[in-house]
């Protein structure tokens, strides 16, 4: 049930009729959101909700199998199941949820339905070989696709950009080096330099091969400026010197290229927590011949915690998981719905928090900041080589909202918890993601990173985040971290008004980071900037009162803010609105009412959208847990917002 607008204005206390339904409507929806949210939560105490990307995860889940020697006939007949369930009536797979298909997800989800002998002659694969001719064959796919194909024997690998063992030689310190590459890139180049050095070769066999994807035409390199020419050069030499009848020093860089990814492996058995480093790590075990290695066993076995069946006989790979990041959120919105500090949940949740802080400093982000102490919070279960900014953030909000048996460790948590995030901050005033000064661009314009961000620049999303918490505890901007902060984002600022999202969809996200950020600092929320950003906000409100934003937002400007609503980005919305001082504005009530009408039976959201941002242009998630969360906590703060300016 919406607001009815159209009641008489008849008073009724100090409030009119129409404002009485209005505040039963929106307690009634907090009510039913409030407990199926604590319906979701695990018996340990923490949130976890599963999480979509694309078959990109499948079919080279598929092509490991193979290249791995270990065929699984049953979980293969549900991954077939789970593919051909993902494909579009034009015969591609998309990589988020209304996109018209993508050329690399459907190559390789084709090379791993031949793989699994699904009929070739049959409509769903005769559709996608049309739209893979239609998008140019396999020579016009990304690097990564025709590296997946070089390991089966389809693509000759003198084709592919080189990254060279070598690089291992190469200090922090040095002009190029591993550490101008992002966390989530960094074992990746690891473990591909190892294996572009091998050329390794698991062939297929003929029935399985993709030859009918191919067009027959020369790729072309794509060279925009002087740089592109540079790097070229430097590909080819790097060409011809693998060719070359000698390699002083490869074998000892390769060996410490094994040892740096053997040091880094999670208790998981996961590199990074994310799929394509442990992917491809399992790869340099089976081509270095040790397979009998015990970090090759336990990264095998870890495969099976990112797995997920359900009742339709599917099952897929999840590209990350992301309980911490669920688990901060889930409290905060819980809070702010009414639950008090000392509630059972949110003692169990906070007491899980408390146990997956990273206490120790070896971690990838101590190579700049190699005099900090630990104190951050991964995304995930075992990801203690990269906790990262933005999980902390959140963490930090969280537990500084409950209240736990052992206070003093809770306050000791908090107090590491903010030294290590503070001292993360770049000299530019931002933050970024897992690292500090990750701002060199050279790793952005080689002929490898054709697939997305591999840098991770201060941002503008991360740094309102930040900002929310240091408000929390009560820092402004008199404080020199607060005001370099603030300053960063008035200088990412869009000319629009809009705040770009790095790790959500998109500026309605970016907005919906800052503004609550600014606010918490108790910043003046009258500046013309601010002013500006909600203004944005309003001009890119849909009919139906929601807010929407396409992914496709990402590689066309004239899509900002444009899309179908959804209930995450709606309630980015009305949090920026509130936080921007607008709570009582017809467009915050419009969003809201947007939030009541579209509560399902069960008290949660229905959002096949996906909000999530992987890299941007390239990789998308569907946080599943995002549909319940951000609404909850966006009609919680609207209402607590309402109630104190009536009061005041």
């Amino acid at each position: 049930m919406g607001f009815d607008d159209d009641l008489k204005q008849r008073k009724v206390g100090d409030m009119t009729v129409s404002e009485t339904v209005v505040q039963d409507s929106l307690s009634r929806s907090i009510d039913a959101a409030r407990k199926h949210l604590l319906g979701l939560q695990n018996e340990k105490g923490y949130w976890w909700g599963v999480l979509l990307s694309n078959v990109c995860m499948e079919a080279e889940y598929v092509m490991l199998l193979h290249i791995l020697d270990k065929r699984m006939p049953e979980r293969e007949t549900k991954i077939t199941n789970y593919i051909l369930s993902q494909q579009n009536p034009n015969g591609s797979w998309s990589i988020y949820y209304g996109d018209h298909g993508d050329l690399n997800a459907t190559i390789e989800a084709y090379q791993a339905l031949k793989l699994l002998h699904y009929d070739p002659a049959s409509k769903p694969m005769e559709s996608a070989r049309n739209f893979i001719a239609d998008h140019g064959g396999i020579e016009a796919s990304r690097v990564f696709t025709r590296f997946w194909l070089a390991l089966l024997g389809q693509y000759g690998w003198e084709s592919l950009p080189i990254l060279p063992p070598e690089l291992m030689w190469l200090p922090q310190s040095s002009p190029i080096s591993i550490w101008d590459f992002a966390s989530w890139a960094r074992p990746t180049v690891v473990a591909l330099s190892v294996l572009m050095s091998h050329r390794p070769v698991f062939p297929v066999a003929e029935d399985e091969r993709v030859s009918d994807l191919y067009q027959g035409l020369p790729r072309k390199r794509e060279k925009k400026d002087a740089w592109d020419y540079f790097f070229y050069l430097a590909d080819d030499l790097l060409h011809r010197y693998h060719n070359a009848s000698k390699h002083p020093g490869r074998s000892a860089a390769i060996e410490k290229a094994f040892r740096w990814l053997v040091q880094r492996q999670e208790q998981d058995g996961s590199w990074g927590g994310i799929q394509p480093p442990w992917f491809y790590a399992l790869i340099v075990f089976k081509v270095l011949d040790r397979t009998d290695h015990p970090c090759f066993r336990r990264g095998f076995e870890g495969l099976e915690n990112f797995g997920v069946s359900d009742s339709d006989e599917r099952w897929w790979f999840q590209a990350c998981v992301s309980p911490t990041w669920d688990t901060g959120l889930a409290v905060l919105a819980l809070r702010e719905a009414g639950l008090a500090p000392e509630d059972p949940s949110l003692v169990t949740a906070g007491k899980w928090l408390m146990d997956q802080q990273v206490l120790r400093a070896s971690g990838d982000w101590a190579v700049r900041r190699g005099n900090v102490k630990p104190g951050g919070w991964p995304f995930e279960f075992y990801n203690d080589n990269y906790p990262d900014v933005d999980d902390t953030a959140i963490v930090l909000m969280a537990l500084n909202q409950v209240r736990l048996p052992d206070e003093k460790g809770r306050k000791r948590a908090l107090t590491k918890g903010f030294r290590w995030m503070v001292k993360l901050q770049s000299r530019n005033g931002g933050w970024g993601a897992f690292d500090a000064e990750n701002v060199k661009t050279w790793v952005t314009r080689i002929p490898f990173s054709d697939f997305g961000w591999v840098n991770d620049p201060p941002t503008e999303d991360v740094t309102g985040h930040v900002l929310e918490a240091l408000g929390q505890f009560g820092y402004d901007d008199a404080w020199q971290v607060v005001e370099k902060g603030v300053s960063f984002l008035r200088e990412k600022q869009e000319p629009d008004g809009s705040f770009f999202g790095r790790w959500g969809v998109n500026y309605v996200y970016g907005i919906g980071a800052v503004i609550p950020g600014l606010q918490a600092i108790h910043y003046d929320m009258s500046q013309p900037w601010i002013q500006k950003a909600l203004s944005w906000l309003e001009k890119h409100q849909n009919p139906d009162g929601g807010w929407g934003e396409s992914c496709e937002s990402y590689s066309d400007p004239t899509l900002r803010g444009v899309g179908t609503s959804t209930a995450s980005q709606t309630a980015w919305a009305v949090m920026a609105l509130v936080a921007g001082g607008r709570s009582e504005s017809e467009t915050a009530k419009k969003g809201v009412n947007y939030l009541i009408s579209n509560q399902n039976s069960q008290g949660g959201w229905d959002e096949p959208e996906y909000t999530g941002t992987g890299f941007p242009g390239d990789f998308y998630i569907n946080y599943t847990l995002y549909r319940d969360v951000f609404p909850l906590l966006a009609l919680a703060r609207y209402q607590k917002a309402n109630r104190e300016k009536r009061l005041s």
